[in-house]
Protein backbone atom coordinates (compact mmCIF):
# COMPACT_ATOMS: atom_id res chain seq x y z
CA UNK A 1 0.00 0.00 0.00
CA UNK A 2 1.09 3.35 -0.42
CA UNK A 3 1.53 5.39 2.71
CA UNK A 4 0.58 8.80 3.28
CA UNK A 5 0.87 11.99 4.92
CA UNK A 6 -1.06 15.03 4.74
CA UNK A 7 -0.31 18.10 5.89
CA UNK A 8 -3.13 21.02 5.99
CA UNK A 9 -3.45 23.85 8.80
CA UNK A 10 -7.27 24.18 8.35
CA UNK A 11 -8.17 21.14 11.05
CA UNK A 12 -11.49 20.99 9.26
CA UNK A 13 -10.33 20.38 5.95
CA UNK A 14 -7.14 18.04 7.07
CA UNK A 15 -10.19 15.76 9.02
CA UNK A 16 -12.07 15.47 5.91
CA UNK A 17 -8.93 14.10 3.76
CA UNK A 18 -7.85 11.87 6.40
CA UNK A 19 -11.35 10.79 7.61
CA UNK A 20 -13.23 11.42 4.70
CA UNK A 21 -11.50 9.64 2.05
CA UNK A 22 -11.57 5.37 1.45
CA UNK A 23 -8.02 5.40 1.16
CA UNK A 24 -8.11 1.44 1.58
CA UNK A 25 -10.35 1.56 -1.62
CA UNK A 26 -7.46 3.61 -3.67
CA UNK A 27 -4.60 1.05 -2.06
CA UNK A 28 -3.44 3.48 0.57
CA UNK A 29 -2.77 4.20 4.42
CA UNK A 30 -2.81 7.68 6.18
CA UNK A 31 0.45 7.14 8.27
CA UNK A 32 0.49 11.15 10.01
CA UNK A 33 -0.70 14.45 9.37
CA UNK A 34 0.33 17.58 10.84
CA UNK A 35 -1.06 21.33 11.13
CA UNK A 36 1.81 23.04 9.89
CA UNK A 37 4.88 22.85 7.73
CA UNK A 38 7.87 22.54 10.65
CA UNK A 39 5.40 19.75 12.28
CA UNK A 40 5.13 18.51 8.54
CA UNK A 41 8.62 17.86 7.88
CA UNK A 42 8.79 15.84 10.78
CA UNK A 43 6.16 13.62 10.24
CA UNK A 44 7.57 13.28 6.38
CA UNK A 45 11.37 12.30 8.31
CA UNK A 46 9.96 9.74 10.25
CA UNK A 47 7.19 8.14 8.28
CA UNK A 48 9.06 8.30 4.63
CA UNK A 49 5.27 8.21 2.70
CA UNK A 50 5.09 7.69 -0.71
CA UNK A 51 2.45 10.21 -0.88
CA UNK A 52 2.31 13.98 0.67
CA UNK A 53 -0.86 15.96 0.45
CA UNK A 54 -0.38 19.63 1.67
CA UNK A 55 -1.61 22.87 1.96
CA UNK A 56 0.83 25.33 0.14
CA UNK A 57 -0.15 28.58 2.62
CA UNK A 58 0.36 27.46 6.03
CA UNK A 59 2.07 29.32 9.67
CA UNK A 60 5.67 28.44 10.50
CA UNK A 61 6.60 26.96 7.37
CA UNK A 62 5.25 26.88 3.73
CA UNK A 63 4.31 23.62 2.19
CA UNK A 64 6.55 24.45 -0.82
CA UNK A 65 9.45 25.38 1.62
CA UNK A 66 8.57 22.20 3.33
CA UNK A 67 8.51 19.99 0.40
CA UNK A 68 12.23 22.00 -0.39
CA UNK A 69 13.75 21.01 3.01
CA UNK A 70 12.74 17.20 2.42
CA UNK A 71 14.00 16.88 -0.88
CA UNK A 72 17.53 18.47 0.53
CA UNK A 73 17.44 15.42 3.15
CA UNK A 74 17.17 13.27 0.03
CA UNK A 75 13.33 12.35 0.32
CA UNK A 76 11.39 12.57 -2.40
CA UNK A 77 7.52 11.66 -2.14
CA UNK A 78 5.11 11.92 -4.27
CA UNK A 79 3.45 15.72 -3.55
CA UNK A 80 -0.48 17.52 -4.58
CA UNK A 81 -0.40 20.83 -3.43
CA UNK A 82 -3.71 22.17 -2.23
CA UNK A 83 -4.25 25.60 -2.13
CA UNK A 84 -7.10 28.44 -1.92
CA UNK A 85 -5.92 30.49 -3.83
CA UNK A 86 -5.99 30.51 -7.98
CA UNK A 87 -1.94 31.90 -8.00
CA UNK A 88 -0.40 30.85 -10.88
CA UNK A 89 2.96 31.65 -9.38
CA UNK A 90 2.11 28.83 -6.98
CA UNK A 91 1.74 26.64 -9.73
CA UNK A 92 4.68 27.61 -11.26
CA UNK A 93 6.54 26.31 -7.81
CA UNK A 94 4.86 23.51 -7.83
CA UNK A 95 5.80 22.63 -11.34
CA UNK A 96 9.21 22.85 -10.54
CA UNK A 97 9.28 20.90 -7.37
CA UNK A 98 8.20 17.94 -9.46
CA UNK A 99 4.09 17.93 -7.88
CA UNK A 100 2.18 15.33 -9.12
CA UNK A 101 -0.71 17.46 -9.07
CA UNK A 102 -2.08 21.13 -7.65
CA UNK A 103 -5.59 20.91 -6.42
CA UNK A 104 -7.97 24.02 -6.01
CA UNK A 105 -9.72 24.05 -2.73
CA UNK A 106 -12.64 23.32 -1.82
CA UNK A 107 -12.08 20.67 -4.71
CA UNK A 108 -15.28 18.49 -5.66
CA UNK A 109 -15.97 14.47 -4.51
CA UNK A 110 -13.51 12.60 -6.12
CA UNK A 111 -11.00 14.95 -7.26
CA UNK A 112 -8.39 13.83 -4.71
CA UNK A 113 -8.60 10.42 -5.27
CA UNK A 114 -8.30 10.47 -9.07
CA UNK A 115 -4.97 12.73 -8.25
CA UNK A 116 -4.01 9.70 -5.96
CA UNK A 117 -4.65 6.88 -8.12
CA UNK A 118 -2.82 9.00 -11.12
CA UNK A 119 0.10 8.18 -9.34
CA UNK A 120 -0.21 4.87 -8.77
CA UNK A 121 -0.73 4.80 -12.45
CA UNK A 122 2.00 6.45 -13.53
CA UNK A 123 4.25 4.36 -10.98
CA UNK A 124 3.14 1.20 -12.33
CA UNK A 125 3.78 2.06 -16.02
CA UNK A 126 7.02 3.37 -14.79
CA UNK A 127 7.64 -0.03 -13.45
CA UNK A 128 6.23 -2.20 -15.69
CA UNK A 129 9.03 -0.56 -18.37
CA UNK A 130 11.53 -1.00 -16.03
CA UNK A 131 10.86 -4.78 -15.60
CA UNK A 132 10.83 -5.29 -19.29
CA UNK A 133 12.83 -8.37 -20.14
CA UNK A 134 15.53 -6.35 -21.76
CA UNK A 135 14.74 -2.77 -19.79
CA UNK A 136 15.15 -0.13 -22.11
CA UNK A 137 17.82 -1.40 -24.10
CA UNK A 138 16.48 -1.40 -27.88
CA UNK A 139 17.28 -5.20 -28.60
CA UNK A 140 15.04 -6.32 -31.50
CA UNK A 141 16.69 -9.47 -32.63
CA UNK A 142 17.08 -8.70 -36.17
CA UNK A 143 19.04 -5.76 -36.41
CA UNK A 144 21.68 -7.18 -33.28
CA UNK A 145 24.74 -8.66 -34.37
CA UNK A 146 25.66 -12.42 -32.75
CA UNK A 147 28.28 -10.57 -30.57
CA UNK A 148 25.54 -8.45 -28.62
CA UNK A 149 23.16 -11.25 -28.22
CA UNK A 150 25.81 -13.52 -26.86
CA UNK A 151 26.87 -11.02 -24.89
CA UNK A 152 23.45 -10.16 -23.47
CA UNK A 153 22.79 -13.67 -22.63
CA UNK A 154 26.16 -13.94 -20.46
CA UNK A 155 24.89 -11.12 -18.42
CA UNK A 156 21.55 -12.48 -17.46
CA UNK A 157 23.39 -15.53 -16.64
CA UNK A 158 26.00 -13.96 -14.75
CA UNK A 159 25.12 -10.65 -13.51
CA UNK A 160 24.88 -11.57 -9.85
CA UNK A 161 28.91 -12.04 -9.35
CA UNK A 162 29.81 -9.07 -8.24
CA UNK A 163 33.00 -8.74 -10.17
CA UNK A 164 31.68 -9.54 -13.47
CA UNK A 165 33.09 -7.05 -15.81
CA UNK A 166 33.46 -6.04 -19.49
CA UNK A 167 36.71 -8.26 -19.93
CA UNK A 168 34.86 -11.20 -18.55
CA UNK A 169 31.99 -10.50 -21.34
CA UNK A 170 34.61 -10.18 -24.10
CA UNK A 171 36.25 -13.30 -22.92
CA UNK A 172 33.72 -15.03 -22.87
CA UNK A 173 33.16 -13.91 -26.53
CA UNK A 174 36.76 -14.23 -27.93
CA UNK A 175 37.01 -10.33 -28.97
CA UNK A 176 38.78 -7.27 -26.96
CA UNK A 177 37.19 -4.87 -24.38
CA UNK A 178 37.26 -1.90 -26.46
CA UNK A 179 35.54 -3.82 -29.31
CA UNK A 180 32.62 -5.46 -27.44
CA UNK A 181 31.96 -1.73 -25.93
CA UNK A 182 32.15 -0.23 -29.32
CA UNK A 183 29.15 -2.70 -30.51
CA UNK A 184 27.38 -2.27 -27.46
CA UNK A 185 26.78 1.10 -27.63
CA UNK A 186 26.36 1.65 -31.14
CA UNK A 187 23.44 -1.55 -31.32
CA UNK A 188 22.07 -0.57 -28.20
CA UNK A 189 22.21 2.77 -27.04
CA UNK A 190 24.00 1.23 -23.65
CA UNK A 191 26.87 0.93 -22.08
CA UNK A 192 27.41 -3.22 -20.92
CA UNK A 193 28.01 -2.15 -17.62
CA UNK A 194 25.06 0.06 -17.54
CA UNK A 195 23.02 -3.30 -18.61
CA UNK A 196 24.14 -5.47 -16.04
CA UNK A 197 22.66 -2.82 -13.51
CA UNK A 198 19.37 -3.00 -15.45
CA UNK A 199 19.46 -6.80 -15.07
CA UNK A 200 20.49 -6.55 -11.03
CA UNK A 201 17.86 -3.99 -10.66
CA UNK A 202 15.22 -6.09 -11.79
CA UNK A 203 16.17 -9.03 -10.01
CA UNK A 204 16.20 -7.45 -6.72
CA UNK A 205 12.78 -5.66 -7.68
CA UNK A 206 11.38 -9.14 -7.89
CA UNK A 207 13.30 -10.64 -4.51
CA UNK A 208 12.03 -8.05 -2.95
CA UNK A 209 8.33 -8.22 -4.13
CA UNK A 210 8.28 -11.75 -2.68
CA UNK A 211 8.94 -10.55 0.86
CA UNK A 212 11.44 -13.01 1.75
CA UNK A 213 14.50 -11.78 1.91
CA UNK A 214 16.08 -8.50 3.85
CA UNK A 215 17.66 -6.12 1.87
CA UNK A 216 21.07 -7.13 2.63
CA UNK A 217 20.34 -10.62 1.41
CA UNK A 218 18.78 -9.12 -1.94
CA UNK A 219 21.96 -7.13 -2.36
CA UNK A 220 24.38 -9.87 -2.23
CA UNK A 221 21.96 -12.07 -4.12
CA UNK A 222 22.27 -9.73 -7.02
CA UNK A 223 25.72 -8.90 -7.03
CA UNK A 224 26.83 -5.67 -4.72
CA UNK A 225 28.68 -6.49 -1.60
CA UNK A 226 28.22 -3.24 -0.38
CA UNK A 227 24.38 -2.45 1.19
CA UNK A 228 24.86 1.33 0.82
CA UNK A 229 26.23 1.58 -2.63
CA UNK A 230 23.22 -1.11 -3.76
CA UNK A 231 20.48 0.80 -1.67
CA UNK A 232 21.89 4.10 -3.75
CA UNK A 233 22.00 2.66 -6.81
CA UNK A 234 18.04 1.02 -5.96
CA UNK A 235 16.17 4.41 -5.43
CA UNK A 236 18.20 6.25 -8.19
CA UNK A 237 17.21 3.40 -10.59
CA UNK A 238 13.34 2.65 -9.40
CA UNK A 239 12.81 6.13 -7.46
CA UNK A 240 12.13 4.63 -3.70
CA UNK A 241 14.69 2.79 -1.44
CA UNK A 242 14.81 -1.23 -1.22
CA UNK A 243 12.70 -1.45 1.94
CA UNK A 244 10.12 1.22 0.95
CA UNK A 245 9.59 -1.26 -2.33
CA UNK A 246 9.86 -4.08 -0.25
CA UNK A 247 6.93 -2.60 2.03
CA UNK A 248 4.47 -1.73 -1.18
CA UNK A 249 4.38 -5.27 -0.73
CA UNK A 250 4.13 -6.26 2.59
CA UNK A 251 1.33 -9.45 3.16
CA UNK A 252 0.14 -7.49 6.24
Amino acid sequence: MYKVVVVEDEKRVRQGIVMGTDWSGINCIVMGEASNGEEGVEIIRKCKPDIVITDIRMPRMMGIEMIEKVHEEGLEPCVIFLSAYGDFAYAQQAVKLGAADYLLKPFSDGELENAVLKIAEKNRREEEKREQPNGELKLDRGDKSKYIMDAIAYVEQNYANPSISVRDVADSLGISEGHLSFLFRKETDSTLMAYVTKCRMRAAMNLLKSYRHKVYEVAQQVGYRDITYFSKTFKKYVGVSPSEYQNRYSPE
